[in-house]
């Protein structure tokens, strides 16, 4: 009679650190989404003030969607040992996170700026109406959510510092990725977040 014997694998264990990521994640994910409740339910109340989108807002999009891919193509040196690559692709990658902030703040000085079309007495005017945190209510929305986005961005680039100035260091020699995984699964959040607030606000404006 045979006997067969079954391999027994033991599972993997979840990184601690990995496991305490997704914990903030999901953290940050439910505020976001009662910010943006916030902005629907009070948007219903009325007086509300529509505005375009400037355009570093559709151009800040694309590059934060590029700085996603030169991450991953970053990590994927990584893992290859191809590290001067991978030094270059993670620089890439700041700059292009910086990139991004520099055009939400272009954007918001774009907003600030911008000229509204006003009617009084049945003439359509143009006339300044800056964009302002105590103005209307939208505009505190805006400046919240946008600016809270934005400090989770600068976050993301410290870490990615980091990473970075970890790859020039004569004391590390093992290749573990782990710790560049947990910044990598972090920084693709923050940019899926911003791109689901951009077609958010894209919507409502």
């Amino acid at each position: 009679m045979e006997r067969t014997i079954e391999a027994v694998t033991t599972p993997k264990k979840l990184h601690p650190h990995k496991v305490a990521l997704w914990v903030a994640m999901s953290s940050i994910t439910m505020m976001f989404a009662g910010l943006t409740s916030g902005y629907m339910v009070r948007e219903a109340q009325g007086n509300w003030r529509y505005y375009k989108m400037p355009a570093p807002f559709y151009i800040s999009t694309a590059v934060i969607i590029l700085s996603s891919i030169t991450f991953m193509l970053g990590l994927k040196a990584f893992k290859s040992r191809l590290i001067p690559r991978y030094r270059v692709l993670i620089l890439s990658t700041i700059i292009l996170g910086v990139t991004f902030g520099l055009l939400q703040y272009y954007g918001f000085y774009q907003l600030y700026h911008q000229v509204q079309q006003v009617s009084i007495n049945g003439h359509q005017l143009n006339e300044y109406s800056p964009v302002k945190v105590n103005g209307n209510p939208s505009e505190s929305f805006l400046f919240v959510i946008a600016g809270l986005h934005l400090l989770h961005i600068i976050g993301g680039i410290v870490a990615l510092i980091v990473v970075y100035f970890r790859s020039f260091s004569t004391k590390i020699k093992v290749y573990n990725a782990t710790g560049l995984e947990i910044v990598g699964g972090y920084w693709h959040f923050v940019d899926a977040l911003w791109i689901y607030l951009f077609v958010f606000f894209l919507v409502n404006q």
